[in-house]
């Protein structure tokens, strides 16, 4: 399981992240992480960062896959850091909700916190921090509904979150899908988020780039059994 370069020049690395690896180096991750492996590769020196972890601007939680950015330089790590804080990175998902959403489109306004019982899991509360989420059914298929969101802010396990409050859990998440869950991981291996559009300014050129990453095949692969057993 190796993470697969997407784009990269002196200033920059676009990687598409592989489903089940997390992004930053823990004492209690277990397995290989995309830090470990741009220390091991990468032939810059902030990829032997600690200190900046690696260049890692931002993450993904270590079941979605899709596009990471990270920065070579410090000038560049400091500069999309300042263009995430400031909301100039645009973040785009698809991902697969239990239930027909509806509307077809909408944005979500709920606080996020920890939750008081289980310090890793999050949930809303009223004390929590804004969390915005703006999403656009694409499709409905039987009972689940293929959605894509953007993050207009950058919470932890924020689509998660919000879906689940709604009644509407992502697929095969097994942290804040319910006892649904399980069952969906008879045609879905894994949670079905991935992070599949990233666009962000040059930290050197201010040029506007964007990119793209297809949806995984596994993933493709459960919309076919949906589909496959809507039509029998």
């Amino acid at each position: 399981m190796e993470p697969k370069i997407i784009f990269q020049d002196n200033y920059i690395l676009v990687l598409d992240k592989p489903a089940g690896m997390v992004v930053n180096r823990d004492k209690t991750v277990k397995g290989k992480t995309i830090q470990d492996w741009l220390m091991a590769n990468g032939e810059w020196r902030m990829a032997k960062s600690r200190l900046y972890r690696s260049g890692i601007v931002h993450r993904l939680d270590k079941e979605t896959s899709g596009l990471l950015l990270i920065a070579k330089t410090k000038n560049a790590f400091e500069n999309l850091q300042r263009q995430f804080k400031e909301r100039k990175v645009k973040k785009k998902y698809l991902t697969l909700l239990r239930g027909k959403l509806e509307p077809k489109q909408g944005e979500i306004v709920l606080p996020i916190s920890r939750t008081r019982k289980n310090r890793e899991k999050f949930g809303v509360f009223p004390e929590g921090k804004k969390a915005r989420t703006k999403y656009k059914i694409l499709r409905y298929l039987k009972k689940f509904s293929l959605v894509e969101v953007e993050l207009l802010t950058g919470r932890t396990h924020q689509i998660r979150v919000h879906f689940s409050f709604l009644g509407y859990p992502i697929t095969a998440d097994l942290k804040y899908g319910g006892k649904r869950a399980k069952e969906d991981r008879l045609f879905c291996p894994r949670m079905f988020l991935h992070a599949f559009r990233l666009g962000f300014y040059h930290p050197k050129n201010k040029n506007f780039c964007e990119f793209v990453s297809p949806l995984p095949s596994e993933l493709e692969n459960a919309i076919l059994k949906i589909c496959e057993k809507s039509s029998s």
